[in-house]
C-alpha cells in the first residue's frame, strides 16, 4: 500500500541519515585522533626527557671541602625526591671568577637553563655574560647582583622582617641598631630599608677594641651614669639622712645610675665580633636583663651557650629541628657532618623541581618572577620578582639552652 510505501522509504532515509551521522563522528575521531597523538607523543617525550640542574662549586682550590659537602647534599636531595629524570651536573669555579664563567659556558653549552651556585659573591662577576641561563647563587648578598643571579642566602631582609615581628610582639619601642664597619654594612642597611623595621637610632662601631670599647661608651652615655653614681654618693655622704651607710653601700654596688634611652638592642654581628660588643656592653653597665640583646643568624653557634653574662641572646635562623634531622640524615649517609650552606643547596635542588611541576621550564625568565611560595628544610621560601626571601623563626639562648620562640 502507498501508507507501507511511504513508511519503507521514511526507514529507508532514517538509516542513511543515521549511517552518515556515525560516519561523520568516526570521520572526526580518525581527524581528532591524527591532530592529538603526535601531542600525546610529545608530552610523553617531554615527560621523559632529564630535568638538568646545573651545579657551580669549586672541587679545585682553598674552598674544596665545601664544594664537595655541597655535591654531596645535592646528591642526597635527588635520592629523597625518588626520580630518576633529574640530573645533576656539577662544575668546578675554584672560587676564582674566570673559572666560574667558563664553567658556566659549558653548562650552557649542554642546554642547561637553571644553576645552583656558585657560592660566593665575588664569583657572580661575569654571569651577566651568560645569557638564558639563571643562577641560584647560596650567597645573602644582594647587592650587585647580575641580572640572571638570584641571592637565595639568609639575607638580611628576611632576617630583620622576623625581628621586626619579635619586637612587635614584645611591643619595643626604642630599639637601637648596632652595625660593625665591614663589607656587608650596605647590605644590612638595605635589610633596614626593605624591613621597614622601625630603628630608634643606628650607629656604626669599629670591631677594633679600643675604638669599640670608647664607641660603645658613648652610645650609652656610660661615663654620665657613671658620675651620676659618684654625684649621688658624695650626695648622701653630705646628708643628714638617718640611713645614710645602708643607701652608700647600696649605691657602691654599683656601677652608673640613670636610665638608658633605649629597650632593645641590635648587633649585626657574628663570632668572637659579636662577643666584644657585648662584652663592651657589660662593661658600660647594660645587662641582657634589662634591656633585649638581638642579634642576627648565628646558625645555631654552641659557643653561645656558654657565654652566660650575655644570656638572654635572641636571633631569627632556619627551621632548628629540621637541620638537625637533616645533620643527622647526612652523617648517616656520608659519615661525616655538612656544612650549614649544604642544606640551603639540598632545598634548592627541591626548590627547581617544584617550579618544573608547576611551570613550563623552557622559560626561566619567567620561573622564578611569579609569585610563588615553597617548604623546603630551611623554612618557607618565598619566590617574586627574580628575588627569594625566607620565612625564619625565632630563638633565645638562654640558661645553656636554645628554645625557640616563633
Amino acid at each position: 500500500s502507498f501508507i507501507w510505501d511511504c513508511d519503507f522509504m521514511i526507514i529507508i532515509k532514517l538509516k542513511k541519515y543515521y549511517t552518515s551521522i556515525k560516519m561523520s563522528k568516526f570521520i572526526k575521531i580518525i581527524f581528532l585522533t591524527i591532530l592529538v597523538f603526535p601531542l600525546l607523543l610529545l608530552n610523553l617525550a617531554t615527560a621523559s626527557e632529564k630535568l638538568k640542574i646545573g651545579l657551580l662549586v669549586p672541587t679545585t682550590g682553598s674552598n674544596k671541602d665545601l664544594g664537595q659537602s655541597i655535591i654531596k647534599a645535592v646528591r642526597l636531595a635527588i635520592k629523597d625526591l625518588n626520580n630518576d629524570l633529574i640530573e645533576i651536573v656539577p662544575k668546578d669555579t675554584a672560587s676564582i671568577p674566570n673559572k666560574t664563567l667558563q664553567s658556566a659556558l659549558e653548562l650552557k653549552e649542554m642546554g642547561i637553563k637553571v644553576v645552583v651556585g656558585p657560592i660566593f659573591h665575588k664569583n657572580l662577576k661575569y654571569l651577566d655574560e651568560v645569557m638564558d641561563v639563571t643562577f641560584l647563587s647560596l650567597t645573602n648578598k644582594t647587592i650587585d647582583l647580575p641580572k640572571n643571579v638570584i641571592s637565595a642566602g639568609i639575607n638580611s631582609t628576611s632576617q630583620l622582617n622576623t625581628i621586626k615581628k619579635f619586637i612587635k610582639q614584645n611591643n619595643l619601642k626604642k630599639t637601637i641598631f648596632l652595625s660593625p664597619i665591614q663589607d656587608y654594612e650596605f647590605e644590612i642597611k638595605k635589610g633596614i630599608k626593605n624591613s621597614k623595621i622601625k630603628i630608634f637610632k643606628n650607629y656604626d662601631y669599629s670591631t677594633e677594641p679600643t675604638k669599640l670599647t670608647k664607641q660603645i661608651e658613648e652610645i650609652t652615655n656610660y661615663k654620665i651614669r657613671k658620675q651620676n653614681l659618684e654625684d649621688e654618693i658624695l650626695r648622701i655622704k653630705s646628708s643628714n639622712q638617718t640611713n645614710k651607710e645602708k643607701i652608700i653601700k647600696k649605691l657602691e654596688q654599683r656601677y652608673t645610675l640613670g636610665g638608658l634611652n633605649f629597650d632593645s638592642i641590635i648587633i649585626a654581628d657574628f663570632d668572637e665580633s659579636l662577643k666584644s660588643v657585648t662584652t663592651s656592653l657589660l662593661y658600660t653597665d647594660v645587662s641582657p636583663k634589662q634591656k633585649y640583646f638581638i642579634t642576627l643568624n648565628q646558625w645555631f653557634d654552641k659557643s653561645l651557650l656558654n657565654e652566660i653574662d650575655i644570656q638572654p641572646l635572641y636571633f631569627p635562623s632556619i627551621n632548628r629541628n629540621n637541620f638537625e634531622n637533616y645533620k643527622q640524615k647526612f652523617f648517616k649517609e656520608f659519615k661525616e657532618y655538612p656544612s650549614h650552606l649544604s642544606l640551603l643547596s639540598y632545598d634548592l635542588v627541591g626548590l627547581v623541581y617544584y617550579l618544573s611541576l608547576k611551570n613550563n621550564f623552557s622559560d626561566t625568565n619567567k620561573l622564578f618572577k611569579v609569585k610563588n611560595s615553597f617548604k623546603g628544610k630551611i623554612g618557607i621560601f618565598d619566590i617574586k620578582n627574580n628575588k627569594i626571601n625566607h620565612r625564619l623563626n625565632f630563638y633565645k639562648v638562654e640558661d645553656k639552652k636554645i628554645t625557640k620562640i616563633f
